[in-house]
């Protein structure tokens, strides 16, 4: 199937809309975390992420199995991708319970967007654009500030954290934040080389739910211990981890892994704000003023170009094969 190339505006645009929801999808974990106390970090990043992919996996069934030679060609990407993904939800939360859920999610999220860009350049060469550079700029400062003002709530009221658990917590946040890249740019690969968003995704998540199950059957007895704290698993799976990776994988097959980790900054801006509406905390000034510029980051990733918007109607346009489709393949359900 082809499509006149300036379909690509607006594939980009649903690709980024799908991302973006996928964010404020992800942006609600730690809101729903609350009301599981009891469970540890490491129960949560396995029922979330191996069940959601597990599921991922069990709907892409079909999809996979037509698609299995293409998918075996490329096994090195997708247990590469596997790996990412069966690391990060265990480095990602525990980093938010060592170092706090502000510094946590935004050393986590605020660094993969430099994890992709680098990854990018380095195996396939892509150059940075001068509007991601001031994307990133802007999203990257933005989160910076709604950690400082959300941290700075938090000292005042619970006092200071350990500098060792700290130090741990932002550590884990840097290897939470590589490997989201790396599963990210794993998935944009194998949808650019004819791999279907759904079969990509239901592959890498599945095979990484696979590798998250010991760790589920190990810590997730608490997750039995009442209907709230089940209630809370079930929904991480299915909401967030589900449908939001769903998502993320359709607008990975029109954007670019470094441009879709950059518009995922709005996750911590939705997870401030939950945190106000649902949970009671404060924000602080500062940090209304990061979330302003994290939306300003989002402005200049998504709003379509001058060039894009003075295009005659008339003008004749080279078609071109849609991301993720193979040649002659039929073209796979998109939003």
């Amino acid at each position: 199937m082809t499509r006149p190339a300036g379909h690509a505006v607006g594939s980009a645009g649903a690709g980024s809309l799908c991302v973006l929801v996928a964010s404020v999808l992800w942006g609600t974990t730690g809101t729903a975390a609350t009301f599981a106390p009891a469970v540890g970090p490491l129960a949560t990043g396995a029922v979330a992420m191996g069940l959601g992919g597990l599921l991922q996996a069990l709907i892409a069934g079909p999809r996979i199995a037509r698609e299995a030679p293409g998918l075996r060609a490329q096994r090195g990407v997708v247990l590469l991708g596997a790996l990412a993904v069966g690391t990060y939800p265990l480095a990602f939360y525990t980093s938010m319970h060592l170092a706090g859920v502000a510094a946590g999610t935004v050393v986590s999220i605020g660094s993969a967007p430099l994890a992709s860009a680098v990854i990018e350049r380095a195996v396939d060469g892509r150059r940075l654009t001068r509007r991601w550079m001031t994307g990133a700029a802007l999203g990257l400062a933005g989160t910076a500030l709604l950690c400082a003002a959300e941290a700075a709530g938090a000292h005042s009221a619970a006092g200071a954290r350990s500098a060792g658990s700290t130090v741990l917590g932002v550590a884990l946040g840097l290897v939470a934040g590589f490997t989201y890249a790396l599963y990210s740019w794993a998935a944009h690969r194998l949808i650019s080389r004819g791999v279907t968003s759904r079969a990509a995704m239901g592959t890498v998540f599945g095979i990484g739910g696979l590798l998250l199950l010991p760790v589920l059957l190990a810590t997730g007895g608490p997750l039995l211990d009442s209907w709230s704290n089940a209630a809370v698993g079930v929904y991480m799976a299915l909401v967030p981890m589900f449908i939001g990776y769903v998502l993320f994988g359709w607008g990975l097959a029109h954007v670019p892994a470094s441009t879709a980790t950059t518009l995922s900054l709005l996750e911590p801006a939705v997870a401030a704000v939950l945190a106000v509406l649902v949970v009671g905390e404060r924000l602080p000034a500062l940090g209304w003023v990061g979330v302003a510029l994290v939306v300003g980051c989002l402005a200049v990733l998504t709003l379509p170009t001058g060039t894009a918007r003075r295009r005659p109607r008339a003008e004749p346009a080279p078609a071109v094969v849609e991301p993720g489709q193979a040649p002659g393949e039929p073209a796979d359900a998109h939003p």
